[in-house]
């Protein structure tokens, strides 16, 4: 039997920052929701947040999109920027994985805790598509994880980036469904 496990990704204030209040609203309520149901049914839930040491330290030069965000000072341990969205249901006694790059499973000890709650179906909930789901996605597909992507709780800042992941990318190594779908299934 399958044991599922519930991955929010990168719901974090710099990074929601550039998407609109509705947007953002929208996608924390659908998380918010997500998680409800999750508590309730027991099912493991693992937050996962991009954040930096002081100085960028490990963000070299050559990394285009880190080293990007270094010139701009976010994402820092400790900061209001690398902070969960305050409208997010985490709470301390959450897991919550710490990744320096994209995907979720990249610097990070994810398989392990993913391992120690027996998981081995992700449904993913996220932001953005193309960077934490996508990277996410590859990777657990290669180690033969059952894959759900919610694609109702993912944005990106480019709409047909999502669309195209969504309805023709993701569906060759998962399930892509809206979360409302989702919560039917599981109810």
């Amino acid at each position: 039997m399958s044991r599922s496990a519930l991955l929010i990704m990168d719901l974090q204030n710099g990074i929601l920052a550039g998407y609109s209040e509705a947007q953002k609203r929208g996608l924390i309520e659908r998380a918010n929701t997500l998680i409800a149901d999750a508590r309730d049914k027991q099912v493991p839930i693992i937050f996962v947040a991009v954040r930096q040491r002081p100085g960028y330290l490990g963000v070299g030069d050559n990394n285009k999109a880190f080293s990007g965000l270094k010139k701009m000072g976010v994402l820092i341990e400790g900061s209001e920027t690398a902070a969960f969205h305050p409208d997010l249901a985490v709470t301390d006694e959450d897991v919550v994985v710490v990744k320096r790059r994209f995907g979720a499973a990249s610097t990070t000890d994810l398989a392990s805790v993913l391992n120690a709650v027996d998981a081995d179906h992700l449904v993913m909930a996220g932001v953005s598509t193309s960077g934490v789901v996508l990277s996410t996605v590859r990777w657990a597909a290669d180690l033969d994880y059952r894959l759900t992507v919610l694609a109702d709780a993912c944005l990106d800042h480019d709409e047909e980036v999502h669309r195209v992941l969504t309805e023709k990318v993701f569906p060759v190594q998962a399930d892509v469904i809206d979360s409302g779908t989702w919560l039917a299934r599981n109810s």
